[in-house]
């Protein structure tokens, strides 16, 4: 006899009800909004650019560095967001990663955070891992076998790493020469995964390690019941309610920019 499909946990819950939910791949994109995502310092040197048809950039001091929000409205599912660095200012790209806008908003927050502080540390030191990044592959991969993801090798010369519910997946091609991204990730069924991310050759690593990190964090994320992916549902599980926090002095509104610091490294 076949063991009974899992329960959708949210079958009895109002679609408006917040909970807190695990693993983070299949949590739904939550609510990526500007301030969310760009925790740049637009009172320091950065940019913030309307462009085209609705699209809107961050850029660095140096010009070199950029990310930006493309919309599609006529391609629904369709809106990417992108991370770039040039060679030299608005010249040719030395790499690139882009993001589904599908992707859960804290990956993407924290994959900018870790931009932001590589940027900073390079800013004032010697250093250059922006360009030049020494973090080991593995670093990327570690944790994800910590917790539990399986791992195959292929003779094309990729490797991927798969959670314990299948429903999800990062793909590293460690072959030099070959085409293709060095990492990919995506959540939900490889067919018609919910949200895909991909890093290009010369990404720095350390960039790629912040998503992994972020991708198996235990610390659960707020959903409204309506913004979870139907199809998948079944796999998540709902974390206790967090204890109730005392009020706190909150500082002023911030300005419509996001300019709050990055996180210290």
């Amino acid at each position: 006899m076949l063991p009974d499909p899992p329960r959708d946990p949210f079958n009895n819950l109002d679609p408006a009800q917040t909970v807190r939910v695990l693993p983070r791949h299949l949590a739904g994109p939550g609510q990526a909004d500007l301030e969310t995502i760009w925790a740049f310092p637009f009172d320091d040197g950065w940019h913030l650019h309307q462009g085209l048809e609705g699209m809107v950039f961050a850029i660095s001091p140096c010009a070199r560095l950029w990310t930006r929000f493309a919309p599609k409205p006529e391609e629904r599912g369709a809106d990417t967001w992108t991370i770039g660095m040039d060679r030299a200012p608005f010249g040719p790209r030395a790499w690139e990663i882009t993001f589904d806008a599908t992707t859960p908003a804290e990956l993407l927050r924290d994959v900018h955070t870790e931009l932001l502080d590589l940027y900073l540390e390079d800013r004032h030191s010697e250093k250059n891992h922006l360009v030049e990044d020494p973090t080991a592959p593995h670093e990327v991969y570690t944790p994800l076998l910590t917790h539990g993801w399986s791992h195959s090798v292929k003779t094309d010369g990729t490797q991927t790493f798969l959670p314990p519910e299948g429903l999800g997946g990062v793909r590293h091609r460690y072959a030099t020469g070959a085409d293709g991204p060095v990492w990919r990730a995506w959540g939900g069924y490889p067919s018609a995964p919910h949200w895909q991310a991909q890093f290009s050759a010369g990404a720095p690593t350390t960039l790629a390690a912040a998503f992994t990190a972020s991708l198996i964090s235990t610390e659960p994320l707020h959903r409204a019941v309506k913004q979870i992916p139907f199809h998948t549902r079944r796999h998540l599980y709902v974390a206790p309610a967090a204890a109730p926090q005392p009020p706190s002095h909150l500082p002023p509104a911030l300005p419509s920019a996001p300019h709050p610091a990055g996180r210290a490294r």
